[in-house]
């Protein structure tokens, strides 16, 4: 069993992180944007924080058995707020148990339905599906995702 922690980006290394969100495997899912370097890195945390701030938001560095692996939250979205999981690949295992963490956050923080947008290089998950009031495909920053709306009342199961 695997021990998740979600820690503030205050207190994770920047260089970690920067480690993390720079591998290959894990950008092949992200919107293209150039590889971070010291400063960079230190901006994107800085927006991460910001936005963490905001009212209905929690955007967290996760730690699975003491390793940095990545970042989730439920930050702003067009319409409305998003849930996000950036895992490095050796941590994917631990997607649903985030993922449902970050289910009970939406609800902790009053939301009633929360958007996640998986880019077209992920295939359509069937249990998302099933769990989803309704998918459907979105264009954000000319890339086509898959969009996931959840009703925060689904606990997991």
């Amino acid at each position: 069993m695997s021990n998740i922690e979600y820690l503030s980006f205050d207190d994770v290394v920047p260089n970690e992180l920067m480690a993390i969100v720079n591998e290959d495997a894990l950008r092949a899912h992200l919107i293209d944007h150039p590889y971070f370097d010291i400063n960079s890195i230190h901006t994107w945390i800085e927006d991460k924080i910001e936005a963490d701030a905001l009212p209905g938001c929690r955007v967290r560095v996760v730690s699975v058995n003491g390793a940095i692996a990545g970042w989730c939250g439920i930050q702003p979205d067009d319409n409305g707020f998003e849930i996000a999981i950036v895992l490095s690949q050796r941590f994917w295992g631990s997607g649903i148990t985030i993922f449902k963490t970050l289910m009970n956050w939406a609800g902790e923080l009053g939301h009633k339905e929360v958007l996640f947008h998986l880019l077209d290089s992920r295939r359509e998950y069937r249990v998302l599906a099933k769990m989803a009031t309704k998918v459907q495909r979105t264009k954000l920053l000319g890339r086509i995702f898959t969009t996931y709306y959840f009703s925060v009342g689904y606990q997991g199961g």
